[in-house]
């Protein structure tokens, strides 16, 4: 039985979708601001492009919704994330937290500040930290590769939020650890999902869980 909680949140969930896809099957560049978000420096607001080469930076209070191609992500208060190669393969979060959803099929890479995690069509949610990197791979395949141990990397494959992990700084006795899914919902991934034409792998109806 889903809880009253549950409830709001997936009624809000559908709603976000709705109005994602009533603008178009895809969004383009910044699709949502809240309080002081920046691209390069500058003011952001909705309809502005963000490309590679570019830094998206949020300060307290803040949050931002964007998409790059057909990867979509929404950045959490005090966040810098960067676009680093060309054909927009190369993602940095330098410090801060990050909600996103990659394109089936496609090889990207998510660095942070101690780890670098490999991604093919995934939703990730990431913490970085200088201690430790919080990274729950909601669905999909991710490779969670240390810093300062790539020899214990692993290869997580997840089906919703059932794998989360923490990545370790140098100097800890276990470089991954498991960790409790926190901070992160289905209804942020389902908008994220909606806003590049897709919806996410799980039951719409069941919201009340995450």
């Amino acid at each position: 039985m889903v809880s009253r909680r549950g409830w709001l949140q997936g009624a809000t969930a559908l709603l976000l979708v709705r109005d994602a896809l009533g603008a178009g099957s895809v969004e383009k560049g910044v699709y949502r601001v809240r309080g002081d978000a920046r691209v390069n420096g500058l003011p952001a607001h909705r309809g502005v492009q963000v490309k590679p080469g570019d830094a998206v930076t949020t300060h307290a209070g803040s949050e931002i919704v964007f998409v790059v191609n057909r990867d979509a992500f929404l950045l959490r208060a005090n966040s810098r994330f960067e676009v680093g190669s060309a054909a927009a393969d190369l993602f940095r979060v330098a410090t801060g937290a990050l909600l996103s959803v990659f394109q089936p099929g496609e090889r990207k890479t998510l660095r942070v500040q101690n780890a670098t995690i490999g991604i093919r069509g995934t939703g990730i949610y990431v913490e970085s930290g200088v201690d430790k990197t919080y990274v729950c791979t909601c669905y999909g395949e991710a490779e969670l590769v240390p810093e300062h141990d790539p020899a214990a990397g692993e290869t997580v494959r997840a089906r919703r939020h059932d794998q989360p992990r923490y990545i370790m700084s140098k100097g800890a006795p276990q470089m991954l650890m498991k960790a409790p899914v926190i901070n992160h919902s289905d209804a942020e991934l389902t908008l994220l999902e909606s806003l590049v034409g897709r919806s996410p792998p799980f039951d719409p109806a069941d919201y009340g869980r995450y």
